[in-house]
């Protein structure tokens, strides 16, 4: 598949296995914890519980959901919650691992892919943009629930949020030493470029009565961007939608 042409649809359906490999990883960091014996067992209740901490926590707030509100969501006992984390905080830390290793792998990866500047640049605003489509509850939820986190774990997130925002600045500064890109700040251009995309995810009331689609919004970013930039010295890539 071109992943530079590619749609939300075909990103849904390339991610499908990396993300059953991301839930094998945190099973596995998260073995000392976790006490049920059957790994596949383990990531479709995991699978259950965060949704529900999602959804639940989206609605009234994750200090507000009580291990009885989760228990219903997700289909479980209350007392089978604690074969998979101690305590709620222990959840909070997993899930938002979980979440950050989704993103950074996944986003990393495609990106590596990409068989020149211009390309990179397309591949990583489609995917981020993607990434908070098909994980737009954590997202949401990561920036909500970002001051009920640990310092530890605050700390983290403050992090990969800086990574990501970084690799947008290499990017850019790659494609101005190419010549392909015009000279502008790389650093403040990765954090309008970071801001854009948060707007997708933070207020999707507006694109949905717009009635603007994820691929529109993502078209929309690419031609902003590269106009921004003044992307040249490669042939034009023709963007679906």
């Amino acid at each position: 598949m071109d992943l530079v042409e590619m749609n939300y649809a075909d990103f849904t359906k390339m991610i499908l296995t990396l993300k059953t490999d991301i839930y094998h990883q945190t099973v596995q960091e998260n073995r000392n914890i976790i006490h049920v014996n059957k790994e596949q067992t383990i990531i479709k209740n995991l699978e259950k519980i965060f949704d529900a901490t999602l959804e639940i926590s989206n609605e009234k707030g994750f200090q507000a959901m009580s291990m009885r509100d989760l228990a219903k969501g997700a289909g479980l006992s209350s007392g089978g919650l604690y074969a998979y984390f101690p305590g709620k905080m222990d959840l909070l830390t997993m899930l938002q691992k979980h979440g950050r290793k989704m993103v950074q792998e996944i986003l990393f990866k495609l990106v590596k892919d990409a068989p020149d500047h211009v390309s990179k640049l397309r591949i990583a605003l489609k995917t981020h943009l993607y990434l908070s489509e098909f994980m737009q509850p954590w997202f949401y939820f990561s920036y909500m629930e970002a001051k009920n986190l640990s310092e530890p774990e605050r700390h983290n997130a403050i992090e990969s949020e800086l990574t990501t925002e970084k690799l947008f600045a290499a990017i850019v500064s790659q494609g101005q030493d190419a010549g392909l890109f015009e000279p502008r700040d790389p650093q403040l251009t990765a954090a309008i470029i970071k801001a854009i995309l948060q707007d997708w995810y933070l207020k999707r009331w507006k694109f949905s009565r717009r009635n603007i689609s994820v691929d529109q919004y993502a078209n929309f970013i690419v031609e902003f961007v590269e106009a921004f930039l003044d992307v040249h010295g490669t042939e034009t890539i023709r963007l679906k939608n």
